[in-house]
């Protein structure tokens, strides 16, 4: 079994759902089961995600968990878009959060090209 507390993306996705319940405690109470709630369970799917692929035996069980992580993190980057249009973050914040979120998809990106070639030189 891997160990996810050692993967550089677990790390940095598990900061960045701290972030994201701290700006989106300041949205309006009428999103908390909009934006908020979607924002929310897109930030936190993401390490979630990554801890159960780990405990998947085959890689590329593993590898299929790594890709709905990284569809995760697109969907997170687009609520934040939403989120700025309407006015509830401000574009500093925003930028700031694009950073974290683009720092998390190369490294899971990274990572997924490293199980893929994996997968390769074993012959799947």
């Amino acid at each position: 079994m891997r160990d996810h507390k050692q993967l550089k993306a677990f790390q940095l996705s598990d900061v960045l759902v701290i972030k994201i319940y701290q700006v989106t405690r300041f949205f309006p109470k009428d999103e908390m089961y909009g934006i908020v709630s979607q924002m929310r369970r897109a930030a936190l799917s993401v390490p979630s995600n990554i801890v159960e692929g780990c405990t998947r035996r085959s890689d590329k069980d593993y590898l299929r968990f790594l890709e709905i992580v990284f569809g995760s993190l697109r969907e997170l980057s687009y609520q934040f878009t939403v989120a700025r249009r309407l006015g509830y973050v401000k574009d500093i914040e925003d930028f700031n959060f694009k950073k974290k979120i683009e720092e998390v998809e190369k490294v899971l990106g990274s990572l997924i090209r490293s199980r893929i070639n994996r997968l390769r030189n074993i012959g799947f």
